[in-house]
């Protein structure tokens, strides 16, 4: 098993960031953060945006904090690696 085989979320080929999960487990935080994300628009939007946007924020950062955590160490990439 590669290193890359550990991580739940590889590096970009191009740019800055992560891409698709290449694991199972990252395929449902994926899955979570798409629904629950969905959920908060059909019943926070209706009370204001600024309670989804707090609650999308929020949402986004912890998403963040798990690629960051279990994907693949993030760099610029040019494509040619």
């Amino acid at each position: 098993m590669s290193a890359n085989d550990k991580y739940w979320f590889p590096a970009k080929t191009y740019g800055w960031g992560w891409g698709l999960p290449s694991m199972w487990q990252g395929w449902v935080v994926l899955v979570v953060f798409v629904l629950l994300l969905a959920g908060g628009g059909i019943f926070l939007l209706p009370l204001g945006t600024d309670n989804f946007i707090a609650y999308s924020g929020l949402l986004s950062a912890v998403f963040v904090a798990v690629c960051w955590r279990k994907g693949e160490p993030p760099h610029w990439r040019w494509g040619d690696e």
